[in-house]
Protein backbone atom coordinates (compact mmCIF):
# COMPACT_ATOMS: atom_id res chain seq x y z
CA UNK A 1 0.00 0.00 0.00
CA UNK A 2 1.60 3.38 -1.12
CA UNK A 3 1.20 6.92 0.02
CA UNK A 4 0.91 9.86 -2.33
CA UNK A 5 2.75 13.41 -0.95
CA UNK A 6 1.12 15.66 0.11
CA UNK A 7 -0.42 13.75 2.71
CA UNK A 8 -2.43 16.60 3.90
CA UNK A 9 -2.82 18.85 0.82
CA UNK A 10 -3.90 21.92 3.33
CA UNK A 11 -1.97 24.19 4.64
CA UNK A 12 -0.21 23.16 8.28
CA UNK A 13 2.98 25.39 7.94
CA UNK A 14 6.15 24.91 9.84
CA UNK A 15 5.65 21.38 11.14
CA UNK A 16 7.11 19.67 14.06
CA UNK A 17 6.39 16.00 15.27
CA UNK A 18 6.70 13.94 18.43
CA UNK A 19 6.14 10.55 18.86
CA UNK A 20 3.87 9.28 22.12
CA UNK A 21 4.35 5.46 22.59
CA UNK A 22 2.67 4.53 19.28
CA UNK A 23 0.70 7.71 18.10
CA UNK A 24 2.67 10.87 16.53
CA UNK A 25 1.35 14.05 17.36
CA UNK A 26 1.94 17.62 14.77
CA UNK A 27 2.36 21.15 15.91
CA UNK A 28 1.92 23.78 13.02
CA UNK A 29 1.52 27.86 12.74
CA UNK A 30 -1.15 29.33 13.18
CA UNK A 31 -0.07 33.11 12.50
CA UNK A 32 -2.82 35.10 13.42
CA UNK A 33 -5.64 32.98 13.32
CA UNK A 34 -7.63 31.74 16.32
CA UNK A 35 -7.99 29.11 18.30
CA UNK A 36 -4.19 28.95 17.57
CA UNK A 37 -1.59 25.95 17.36
CA UNK A 38 -3.41 23.28 16.43
CA UNK A 39 -2.62 19.96 17.53
CA UNK A 40 -3.10 16.82 14.89
CA UNK A 41 -3.15 13.03 15.41
CA UNK A 42 -2.20 10.03 13.55
CA UNK A 43 -1.38 6.32 14.06
CA UNK A 44 0.49 6.28 10.68
CA UNK A 45 1.93 9.53 9.54
CA UNK A 46 -0.26 9.47 6.93
CA UNK A 47 -3.70 10.06 7.53
CA UNK A 48 -4.70 13.05 10.20
CA UNK A 49 -7.34 14.74 12.45
CA UNK A 50 -7.51 17.62 14.50
CA UNK A 51 -7.84 17.01 18.21
CA UNK A 52 -7.35 20.55 19.86
CA UNK A 53 -5.67 23.55 19.80
CA UNK A 54 -3.20 25.06 22.50
CA UNK A 55 -4.67 28.22 22.89
CA UNK A 56 -8.36 30.03 22.66
CA UNK A 57 -6.67 33.17 21.31
CA UNK A 58 -3.81 35.29 21.04
CA UNK A 59 -2.01 36.17 24.50
CA UNK A 60 -2.08 40.22 22.99
CA UNK A 61 -4.71 42.69 22.51
CA UNK A 62 -3.02 43.63 19.18
CA UNK A 63 -4.41 40.66 18.01
CA UNK A 64 -7.89 41.67 18.25
CA UNK A 65 -7.69 43.04 15.27
CA UNK A 66 -6.37 41.23 11.89
CA UNK A 67 -3.17 41.04 11.67
CA UNK A 68 -2.10 39.34 8.83
CA UNK A 69 1.13 36.91 8.95
CA UNK A 70 1.90 38.00 12.10
CA UNK A 71 1.08 36.38 15.26
CA UNK A 72 2.46 32.38 16.09
CA UNK A 73 5.42 31.20 14.06
CA UNK A 74 6.83 28.02 13.97
CA UNK A 75 6.41 26.41 17.17
CA UNK A 76 8.12 23.90 18.45
CA UNK A 77 6.58 20.45 20.65
CA UNK A 78 8.69 18.42 22.80
CA UNK A 79 8.19 15.88 25.99
CA UNK A 80 10.56 16.65 29.04
CA UNK A 81 9.69 14.69 32.33
CA UNK A 82 6.20 13.60 31.58
CA UNK A 83 5.36 17.09 30.35
CA UNK A 84 4.54 18.69 26.98
CA UNK A 85 6.00 21.78 26.08
CA UNK A 86 5.48 24.14 23.15
CA UNK A 87 7.68 27.01 22.42
CA UNK A 88 5.86 29.31 20.46
CA UNK A 89 7.51 32.24 18.90
CA UNK A 90 6.46 35.64 18.34
CA UNK A 91 8.32 37.68 15.39
CA UNK A 92 7.36 40.92 17.23
CA UNK A 93 7.16 40.18 21.05
CA UNK A 94 9.03 37.06 21.73
CA UNK A 95 9.15 33.12 22.60
CA UNK A 96 7.22 31.98 24.56
CA UNK A 97 6.19 28.45 26.44
CA UNK A 98 3.31 26.61 27.22
CA UNK A 99 2.97 23.17 29.09
CA UNK A 100 0.63 20.61 29.67
CA UNK A 101 0.19 16.73 31.24
CA UNK A 102 -1.94 15.65 28.40
CA UNK A 103 -0.94 16.49 24.48
CA UNK A 104 -4.30 15.80 23.54
CA UNK A 105 -7.49 16.52 26.21
CA UNK A 106 -5.72 18.66 28.49
CA UNK A 107 -5.81 22.23 29.11
CA UNK A 108 -2.54 24.06 28.40
CA UNK A 109 -0.83 26.71 30.51
CA UNK A 110 -0.91 30.37 30.05
CA UNK A 111 1.84 31.81 27.52
CA UNK A 112 4.81 32.65 29.81
CA UNK A 113 7.44 34.89 28.41
CA UNK A 114 10.95 33.03 27.72
CA UNK A 115 13.02 35.11 25.66
CA UNK A 116 12.04 38.79 25.64
CA UNK A 117 12.47 41.30 21.95
CA UNK A 118 11.50 40.63 18.11
CA UNK A 119 13.26 38.80 15.51
CA UNK A 120 14.08 35.46 17.16
CA UNK A 121 12.19 32.81 15.40
CA UNK A 122 12.06 29.28 15.44
CA UNK A 123 12.56 27.87 18.47
CA UNK A 124 12.87 24.22 19.56
CA UNK A 125 15.01 23.15 22.93
CA UNK A 126 16.99 19.81 23.78
CA UNK A 127 17.91 18.35 27.57
CA UNK A 128 21.31 17.79 28.35
CA UNK A 129 21.49 15.79 31.74
CA UNK A 130 19.94 18.62 33.82
CA UNK A 131 20.57 21.46 31.26
CA UNK A 132 18.48 22.68 28.41
CA UNK A 133 19.73 24.44 25.42
CA UNK A 134 17.15 26.24 22.89
CA UNK A 135 18.05 27.01 19.04
CA UNK A 136 16.92 29.55 17.35
CA UNK A 137 16.95 31.57 13.86
CA UNK A 138 16.24 35.50 13.11
CA UNK A 139 13.62 37.29 11.30
CA UNK A 140 15.84 39.60 8.81
CA UNK A 141 12.52 42.15 8.63
CA UNK A 142 12.60 42.51 12.47
CA UNK A 143 16.33 42.03 13.77
CA UNK A 144 18.35 42.74 11.05
CA UNK A 145 19.85 39.71 10.00
CA UNK A 146 19.07 35.74 9.57
CA UNK A 147 20.77 33.11 7.39
CA UNK A 148 22.20 32.47 11.12
CA UNK A 149 21.60 30.31 13.67
CA UNK A 150 22.52 30.44 17.53
CA UNK A 151 21.77 28.76 20.47
CA UNK A 152 20.75 29.73 24.32
CA UNK A 153 20.92 28.33 27.47
CA UNK A 154 17.78 28.22 29.39
CA UNK A 155 16.67 26.86 32.93
CA UNK A 156 15.69 23.45 32.33
CA UNK A 157 11.66 23.74 33.16
CA UNK A 158 11.93 26.69 30.33
CA UNK A 159 11.15 29.40 32.98
CA UNK A 160 14.58 31.47 32.43
CA UNK A 161 16.88 32.71 30.10
CA UNK A 162 20.60 31.95 31.00
CA UNK A 163 22.35 33.45 28.76
CA UNK A 164 22.76 35.63 25.85
CA UNK A 165 22.47 33.34 22.15
CA UNK A 166 25.92 32.49 20.41
CA UNK A 167 25.95 31.96 16.59
CA UNK A 168 26.69 28.38 16.04
CA UNK A 169 26.02 28.33 12.59
CA UNK A 170 26.83 30.94 9.48
CA UNK A 171 24.78 30.09 6.43
CA UNK A 172 25.38 33.16 4.32
CA UNK A 173 27.58 31.31 1.80
CA UNK A 174 26.49 27.61 1.79
CA UNK A 175 23.00 27.62 3.25
CA UNK A 176 21.55 31.42 2.53
CA UNK A 177 18.47 31.65 4.84
CA UNK A 178 18.76 28.77 6.70
CA UNK A 179 16.12 28.71 9.36
CA UNK A 180 13.77 26.85 11.13
CA UNK A 181 16.55 24.70 13.28
CA UNK A 182 15.57 21.56 15.21
CA UNK A 183 17.91 19.89 17.63
CA UNK A 184 18.36 16.00 18.03
CA UNK A 185 20.78 13.75 20.18
CA UNK A 186 22.27 10.59 18.69
CA UNK A 187 25.48 8.34 18.81
CA UNK A 188 27.00 11.39 20.95
CA UNK A 189 26.11 14.18 18.30
CA UNK A 190 24.33 16.82 18.41
CA UNK A 191 21.82 17.79 15.37
CA UNK A 192 20.21 20.09 14.20
CA UNK A 193 18.59 19.68 11.22
CA UNK A 194 16.69 23.19 8.85
CA UNK A 195 15.97 24.11 5.71
CA UNK A 196 17.74 26.75 3.89
CA UNK A 197 17.62 28.12 0.23
CA UNK A 198 13.72 29.46 -0.32
CA UNK A 199 10.21 28.16 0.42
CA UNK A 200 9.67 27.10 -2.77
CA UNK A 201 13.02 26.52 -3.89
CA UNK A 202 15.25 25.40 -1.23
CA UNK A 203 16.36 22.14 0.25
CA UNK A 204 17.31 20.54 3.70
CA UNK A 205 20.61 20.29 5.50
CA UNK A 206 21.60 18.63 9.05
CA UNK A 207 24.57 19.83 10.98
CA UNK A 208 26.81 17.79 13.41
CA UNK A 209 28.88 18.30 16.51
CA UNK A 210 30.28 16.74 19.41
CA UNK A 211 29.62 20.29 21.25
CA UNK A 212 26.06 21.85 21.59
CA UNK A 213 27.85 24.85 20.66
CA UNK A 214 29.58 23.63 17.32
CA UNK A 215 32.03 23.44 15.33
CA UNK A 216 28.87 22.03 13.50
CA UNK A 217 29.58 19.99 9.90
CA UNK A 218 27.26 20.19 7.51
CA UNK A 219 25.60 17.55 5.43
CA UNK A 220 22.76 18.21 2.23
CA UNK A 221 20.20 15.67 2.99
CA UNK A 222 16.85 16.14 1.33
CA UNK A 223 16.70 17.89 -2.32
CA UNK A 224 14.00 18.63 -4.82
CA UNK A 225 16.25 17.06 -7.46
CA UNK A 226 13.65 15.53 -10.62
CA UNK A 227 10.71 15.42 -7.97
CA UNK A 228 7.52 17.09 -8.31
CA UNK A 229 7.67 17.94 -4.36
CA UNK A 230 9.19 21.42 -4.39
CA UNK A 231 10.90 23.33 -1.16
CA UNK A 232 11.71 21.00 0.83
CA UNK A 233 10.91 22.59 3.39
CA UNK A 234 11.13 23.27 7.32
CA UNK A 235 10.14 19.81 9.15
CA UNK A 236 10.87 17.32 11.63
CA UNK A 237 12.42 14.31 12.18
CA UNK A 238 11.29 11.23 13.64
CA UNK A 239 11.73 8.33 15.58
CA UNK A 240 9.63 5.19 14.68
CA UNK A 241 9.93 2.22 17.34
CA UNK A 242 12.29 -0.18 16.60
CA UNK A 243 15.14 2.70 15.83
CA UNK A 244 13.19 3.36 12.32
CA UNK A 245 12.87 7.20 11.15
CA UNK A 246 10.52 9.65 9.33
CA UNK A 247 10.57 13.13 8.01
CA UNK A 248 7.72 15.29 7.71
CA UNK A 249 7.91 18.67 5.74
CA UNK A 250 5.83 21.24 4.09
CA UNK A 251 5.84 22.09 0.57
CA UNK A 252 4.81 25.72 -0.50
CA UNK A 253 1.30 25.01 -3.29
CA UNK A 254 0.79 28.76 -3.42
CA UNK A 255 -2.98 28.60 -3.10
CA UNK A 256 -2.76 25.49 -1.19
CA UNK A 257 -0.77 27.02 1.21
CA UNK A 258 2.23 25.38 2.81
CA UNK A 259 1.27 21.18 2.19
CA UNK A 260 2.70 17.94 4.52
CA UNK A 261 4.65 15.62 2.82
CA UNK A 262 6.38 12.56 4.37
CA UNK A 263 9.58 11.33 3.60
CA UNK A 264 11.22 8.00 4.49
CA UNK A 265 14.63 8.52 6.60
CA UNK A 266 17.55 6.57 7.47
CA UNK A 267 21.31 7.08 8.63
CA UNK A 268 23.93 6.98 7.39
CA UNK A 269 27.73 7.30 8.49
CA UNK A 270 25.85 9.11 11.42
CA UNK A 271 23.87 11.62 9.01
CA UNK A 272 20.19 11.72 8.45
CA UNK A 273 19.54 11.05 4.63
CA UNK A 274 15.84 11.71 3.88
CA UNK A 275 13.76 10.87 0.81
CA UNK A 276 14.53 8.27 -1.67
CA UNK A 277 18.38 7.77 -1.73
CA UNK A 278 20.10 7.17 -4.57
CA UNK A 279 23.53 7.21 -3.83
CA UNK A 280 24.28 7.09 -0.31
CA UNK A 281 26.81 10.08 -0.04
CA UNK A 282 24.42 12.42 -2.13
CA UNK A 283 20.90 14.13 -1.01
CA UNK A 284 18.23 12.25 -1.28
CA UNK A 285 15.30 12.99 -3.23
CA UNK A 286 11.48 14.01 -2.21
CA UNK A 287 9.23 11.51 -3.12
CA UNK A 288 5.82 11.69 -4.74
CA UNK A 289 5.05 8.09 -3.43
CA UNK A 290 6.42 5.22 -1.70
CA UNK A 291 5.16 2.47 0.61
CA UNK A 292 3.32 3.07 4.09
CA UNK A 293 6.32 3.56 6.86
CA UNK A 294 3.63 2.37 9.21
CA UNK A 295 1.44 -0.59 8.13
CA UNK A 296 -1.66 0.53 10.24
CA UNK A 297 -4.88 1.47 8.65
CA UNK A 298 -6.37 4.37 9.91
CA UNK A 299 -9.73 6.21 9.33
CA UNK A 300 -8.43 9.36 10.51
CA UNK A 301 -9.52 12.74 8.77
CA UNK A 302 -9.59 16.12 9.10
CA UNK A 303 -13.09 17.66 8.68
CA UNK A 304 -14.19 19.50 5.78
CA UNK A 305 -18.08 19.98 6.62
CA UNK A 306 -20.17 21.01 9.48
CA UNK A 307 -23.90 20.83 10.42
CA UNK A 308 -23.35 23.32 13.92
CA UNK A 309 -25.38 20.44 16.00
CA UNK A 310 -22.97 20.39 18.36
CA UNK A 311 -23.73 23.59 19.85
CA UNK A 312 -19.85 24.67 19.71
CA UNK A 313 -17.20 25.85 17.29
CA UNK A 314 -15.69 22.78 15.43
CA UNK A 315 -12.12 22.04 15.25
CA UNK A 316 -12.42 23.30 11.29
CA UNK A 317 -13.00 26.69 11.74
CA UNK A 318 -10.80 29.86 12.87
CA UNK A 319 -11.41 33.31 13.06
CA UNK A 320 -8.16 35.65 11.77
CA UNK A 321 -8.52 37.85 15.27
CA UNK A 322 -8.99 36.57 18.75
CA UNK A 323 -12.71 35.45 18.81
CA UNK A 324 -14.97 37.29 20.86
CA UNK A 325 -18.20 36.66 22.30
CA UNK A 326 -20.15 38.04 20.31
CA UNK A 327 -18.68 37.04 17.20
CA UNK A 328 -21.59 33.80 16.73
CA UNK A 329 -23.88 31.32 18.96
CA UNK A 330 -25.16 28.10 18.45
CA UNK A 331 -29.29 27.46 17.95
CA UNK A 332 -29.75 24.51 15.62
CA UNK A 333 -27.29 26.40 13.46
CA UNK A 334 -24.67 28.92 13.32
CA UNK A 335 -25.86 32.26 14.27
CA UNK A 336 -23.50 35.06 13.04
CA UNK A 337 -24.06 38.25 14.14
CA UNK A 338 -23.68 41.33 11.49
CA UNK A 339 -21.43 43.50 13.43
CA UNK A 340 -18.24 45.76 13.00
CA UNK A 341 -20.17 47.10 9.98
CA UNK A 342 -17.37 49.80 10.28
CA UNK A 343 -14.92 48.33 8.74
CA UNK A 344 -14.92 48.32 4.85
CA UNK A 345 -12.62 45.74 3.57
CA UNK A 346 -13.60 42.04 4.18
CA UNK A 347 -10.17 40.91 5.28
CA UNK A 348 -9.46 43.21 7.88
CA UNK A 349 -12.94 41.70 9.56
CA UNK A 350 -12.03 39.77 12.61
CA UNK A 351 -14.98 37.85 12.95
CA UNK A 352 -15.09 36.04 9.43
CA UNK A 353 -15.31 32.16 10.06
CA UNK A 354 -12.61 30.74 7.88
CA UNK A 355 -11.56 27.06 7.02
CA UNK A 356 -8.56 25.49 5.13
CA UNK A 357 -8.74 24.30 1.71
CA UNK A 358 -8.04 20.28 1.79
CA UNK A 359 -8.97 18.84 -1.21
CA UNK A 360 -7.35 19.89 -5.01
CA UNK A 361 -10.71 20.65 -6.01
CA UNK A 362 -13.85 20.85 -4.03
CA UNK A 363 -17.51 22.54 -4.20
CA UNK A 364 -19.19 24.48 -1.34
CA UNK A 365 -22.98 24.92 -0.10
CA UNK A 366 -24.10 26.49 2.87
CA UNK A 367 -27.58 27.80 3.42
CA UNK A 368 -28.42 31.06 5.53
CA UNK A 369 -31.32 32.05 7.09
CA UNK A 370 -31.46 35.92 7.06
CA UNK A 371 -32.30 38.46 9.55
CA UNK A 372 -30.33 41.55 8.22
CA UNK A 373 -31.01 44.95 9.40
CA UNK A 374 -30.18 48.24 7.04
CA UNK A 375 -26.47 47.61 5.23
CA UNK A 376 -26.10 44.52 7.36
CA UNK A 377 -24.98 41.71 5.15
CA UNK A 378 -23.87 38.10 5.03
CA UNK A 379 -22.29 35.55 2.60
CA UNK A 380 -19.40 32.76 1.82
CA UNK A 381 -15.91 34.18 0.66
CA UNK A 382 -12.75 32.82 -0.81
CA UNK A 383 -9.91 34.65 1.21
CA UNK A 384 -6.41 35.29 -0.10
CA UNK A 385 -4.32 38.56 -0.75
CA UNK A 386 -7.07 38.53 -3.56
CA UNK A 387 -10.16 37.72 -2.32
CA UNK A 388 -13.81 37.97 -3.76
CA UNK A 389 -17.36 36.93 -2.05
CA UNK A 390 -20.92 36.70 -3.10
CA UNK A 391 -23.07 38.40 -0.12
CA UNK A 392 -26.35 40.17 0.75
CA UNK A 393 -26.41 43.30 1.50
CA UNK A 394 -29.69 45.12 2.78
CA UNK A 395 -29.75 48.49 1.12
CA UNK A 396 -33.04 51.10 1.32
CA UNK A 397 -35.12 48.07 2.54
CA UNK A 398 -33.91 45.66 -0.25
CA UNK A 399 -32.17 42.77 -0.26
CA UNK A 400 -29.10 43.35 -2.98
CA UNK A 401 -26.95 39.91 -3.78
CA UNK A 402 -23.67 41.03 -4.71
CA UNK A 403 -20.29 39.85 -5.67
CA UNK A 404 -17.19 42.02 -4.14
CA UNK A 405 -13.71 41.57 -4.53
CA UNK A 406 -10.63 43.19 -3.06
CA UNK A 407 -6.82 43.05 -2.60
CA UNK A 408 -4.66 43.11 0.97
CA UNK A 409 -3.59 46.41 -0.09
CA UNK A 410 -7.22 48.12 -0.84
CA UNK A 411 -9.22 50.73 1.24
CA UNK A 412 -11.85 49.02 0.11
CA UNK A 413 -13.80 46.30 -1.63
CA UNK A 414 -15.38 46.66 -5.39
CA UNK A 415 -18.88 45.58 -6.51
CA UNK A 416 -18.25 43.58 -9.60
CA UNK A 417 -22.40 42.18 -9.43
CA UNK A 418 -25.51 43.26 -8.06
CA UNK A 419 -29.15 42.25 -8.62
CA UNK A 420 -32.43 42.26 -5.79
CA UNK A 421 -33.00 39.57 -4.19
CA UNK A 422 -36.49 38.87 -2.81
CA UNK A 423 -36.20 36.26 -0.09
CA UNK A 424 -34.66 35.72 3.15
CA UNK A 425 -33.01 32.47 2.30
CA UNK A 426 -30.16 31.45 0.22
CA UNK A 427 -28.01 28.85 -0.58
CA UNK A 428 -24.72 30.36 -1.24
CA UNK A 429 -22.19 28.19 -3.40
CA UNK A 430 -18.51 28.14 -4.34
CA UNK A 431 -16.55 26.17 -6.77
CA UNK A 432 -12.62 25.45 -6.81
CA UNK A 433 -11.00 23.61 -9.46
CA UNK A 434 -7.32 23.07 -9.12
CA UNK A 435 -5.12 24.43 -9.41
CA UNK A 436 -6.25 28.15 -8.55
CA UNK A 437 -9.51 29.17 -10.30
CA UNK A 438 -12.95 29.34 -8.34
CA UNK A 439 -16.84 30.87 -8.53
CA UNK A 440 -19.48 32.12 -6.99
CA UNK A 441 -23.24 31.50 -6.91
CA UNK A 442 -26.58 30.85 -5.31
CA UNK A 443 -29.15 28.70 -5.05
CA UNK A 444 -26.95 26.38 -7.08
CA UNK A 445 -26.45 28.16 -10.19
CA UNK A 446 -23.22 29.69 -10.49
CA UNK A 447 -22.56 33.49 -11.67
CA UNK A 448 -20.44 33.87 -15.06
CA UNK A 449 -17.62 34.90 -13.28
CA UNK A 450 -13.90 33.10 -12.45
CA UNK A 451 -11.75 34.31 -9.95
CA UNK A 452 -8.05 33.40 -9.20
CA UNK A 453 -7.07 32.31 -6.01
CA UNK A 454 -4.11 33.56 -4.16
CA UNK A 455 -2.18 32.37 -0.85
CA UNK A 456 -2.87 34.63 1.86
CA UNK A 457 0.48 36.35 3.59
CA UNK A 458 2.50 33.43 4.67
CA UNK A 459 -0.72 31.22 4.47
CA UNK A 460 -2.54 29.04 2.02
CA UNK A 461 -6.10 30.45 1.06
CA UNK A 462 -9.13 30.14 2.93
CA UNK A 463 -13.33 30.43 2.62
CA UNK A 464 -15.69 30.19 4.87
CA UNK A 465 -18.83 32.16 5.65
CA UNK A 466 -19.22 35.78 7.52
CA UNK A 467 -21.86 38.88 8.80
CA UNK A 468 -20.87 42.12 9.41
CA UNK A 469 -22.89 45.09 10.42
CA UNK A 470 -23.98 47.86 12.51
CA UNK A 471 -27.83 47.49 13.89
CA UNK A 472 -28.17 43.90 15.17
CA UNK A 473 -28.88 41.93 12.33
CA UNK A 474 -27.27 38.31 12.06
CA UNK A 475 -27.69 35.22 9.62
CA UNK A 476 -28.29 32.29 10.90
CA UNK A 477 -25.93 29.03 8.41
CA UNK A 478 -28.23 26.00 9.18
CA UNK A 479 -24.97 23.78 7.55
CA UNK A 480 -21.71 24.03 5.35
CA UNK A 481 -20.82 21.36 3.03
CA UNK A 482 -17.87 20.94 0.95
CA UNK A 483 -17.46 17.99 -1.10
CA UNK A 484 -14.43 16.61 -3.19
CA UNK A 485 -14.89 16.61 -7.10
Amino acid sequence: MNYQNPIIKSDYSDPDVIRVNDSYYMIASSFNHTPCLPILKSENLVDWKIVNYIWDKLPFDTYDKVMHGCGVWAPSIREHNNKFYALVPFPDEGIFVTETDDIENGKWSEPRLLIKGPGIEDPCPIWVDDKCYLVVGFVKSRIGFNSMLAVYEVSSDLTKQLSDYKIVFDGHNIAPTVEGPKFHFRNGFFYILAPCGSVKTGWQIALRSKNIYGPYEMKIILMQNDSKINGPHQGALIDMPNDEWAFIHFSDQGPYGRVICLEPARWIDDWPVCGLVKDELLAGTAVENHPYLIDKKSDYKIQSSDDFKDNKLSLMWQCPANIKSNFFKFDNGIILNAINGDIKPLNLLPNSLLTKILYPSFEVETKAILNLEENDEAGLCYMGQSYSYITIKRINNKNHLLIKKGNFNDLDDEIIYDEIYDNNEIIFNLKYIEPNKYSLGFNNKYLPFSFIATPGRWIGGKYGIYAKGLNNGYAKFDYFKCNKI
